[in-house]
């Protein structure tokens, strides 16, 4: 495997650079709430900045307004009672002024995209000046992987760098298209990312993989892929749900989708032959409800009823868990074991969290991403001990299962 690294480029001084990175991030009232992945990106901005680069930095945001309506996510945010015009909610402007402050440094906002505008004040710029470009998403032709706007954005600079990993499975103009019109390399951390996970495809063993959430979508290519390697798949999170009813399980209430399902039950036959039993399930969860006055009680997994929500998973699970990740050699972590972000429900997925984090770095590799998985390690104040905290969920799945990366194609080979 070799990765083109911008560390590889010899005459880098000088150069008009365009940067895309992923600063998508959860932003409240102009604040930024969660920064963690813009501070992942910026040893790339400070390498850049000491060659006295041009710097012109793109993102997207968000999912910004289309087709006249509000998307899910902006109306999760509360847009749709708020009233707050699309673009600025959805504007990178507060990300350019936190930049600003954590660099040192003045980063210029053009609030016009990819326009005539900015290409003027990119012509106007010094060396070792940075300029931040509006939300990519704005452009009509970013999520369809426009060739017009790959050149437009290639008119602005001399080379390309991609930094932004976790938006390097979607084939975006601005993450694909662009290749074909600038020379283009690998940042510091996207170059981070692809040796770090690229350890973990052939792991020492035993493996022991991880995996939570809701859906399975995007699991399946990592399940199929590592399931003969692994030692263990230990399954949390409504995932777990789906393969309780495969096995005739009831979940009551609980949260299933019909593909899940579909997918657990073609591990049966193997269950039932006594065969490759590595997949292993929840004992018993915590659940809850109405009767309850919602009060958590711990069940084991064939006494769920009919009413019940299953939102985490049971003290005994995290033993048995636990006792299992303590002998791995390579942990592998996607997806909470349940509704971590209530006081009640969290004792699983941060008691997961600590096992997985104590083991790592020395006894075992560890790695762990997912937007929800890194807020629930954060929890635990022991982020720090995990080997690799990727920033990159559906990227990091993708990635590991062997799925289709357009943001490497001519980066890494």
């Amino acid at each position: 495997m070799t990765i083109k690294s911008i560390r590889k480029v010899k005459k880098l001084f000088g150069k008009k650079v365009l940067l895309r990175t992923d600063f998508d991030v959860s932003i409240k009232n102009n604040r930024i709430k969660d920064e963690y992945r813009i501070v992942q990106q910026l040893p790339t901005i400070r390498f850049l900045l000491r060659h006295r680069c041009k710097i012109i930095i793109v993102t997207h945001l968000g999912r910004p307004l289309e087709k006249g309506k509000l998307s899910a996510r902006a109306r999760l945010r509360g847009q749709a009672d708020r009233k707050i015009k699309n673009k600025e909610y959805f504007t990178a402007k507060p990300i350019a002024k936190r930049l600003s402050q954590l660099l040192g440094r003045n980063v210029r906002f053009v609030k016009d995209g990819v326009s005539f505008k900015a290409g003027t004040e990119i012509s106007r710029m010094k060396n070792g000046e940075i300029i931040m470009l509006e939300n990519l998403r704005f452009e009509n032709g970013e999520q369809k992987n426009s060739r017009i706007l790959a050149r437009n954005l290639a008119k602005l600079a001399d080379i390309y760098v991609n930094d932004a990993f976790a938006v390097s499975h979607r084939a975006h103009a601005s993450v694909s298209a662009i290749k074909n019109y600038l020379p283009s390399y690998a940042g510091l951390l996207l170059e981070k990312e692809i040796v770090n996970l690229h350890k973990v495809l052939n792991p020492k063993k035993p493996l022991v993989i991880v995996i939570g959430g809701a859906k399975i979508t995007t699991k399946i290519p990592l399940i199929k892929k590592l399931h003969k390697k692994a030692e263990r798949i230990l399954i949390g999170g409504a995932l777990a749900n789906n393969f309780f009813v495969a096995r005739g399980f009831k979940v009551g209430k609980s949260l299933v989708d019909k593909q899940s399902i579909k997918f657990a039950k073609s591990f049966l036959p193997r269950w039932q032959a006594g065969g490759n039993k590595n997949i292993i399930l929840p004992i018993d969860v915590v659940i809850s409800n109405k009767e309850s006055g919602w009060r958590a009680v711990v069940k084991n997994v064939n006494q769920v009823g009919i009413n019940d929500y299953i939102f985490d998973i049971g003290p005994e699970t995290v033993r048995l868990y636990a006792n299992f990740i303590k002998k791995a050699k390579t942990i592998i972590w996607n997806g909470p074991m349940g509704v971590f972000e209530e006081e009640k429900f969290k004792h699983g997925t941060l008691s997961i969290a600590r096992v997985i984090a104590s083991r790592s770095t020395g006894s075992a590799f560890g790695v762990v991403g997912g937007g929800e998985t890194i807020e629930a390690l954060k929890m635990t104040k022991m982020i720090d001990y995990v080997d690799w905290v990727s920033t990159g969920g559906g990227a990091m799945l993708a990635f590991l299962g062997g799925g289709k990366m357009p943001g490497l194609k001519g980066i890494v080979k």
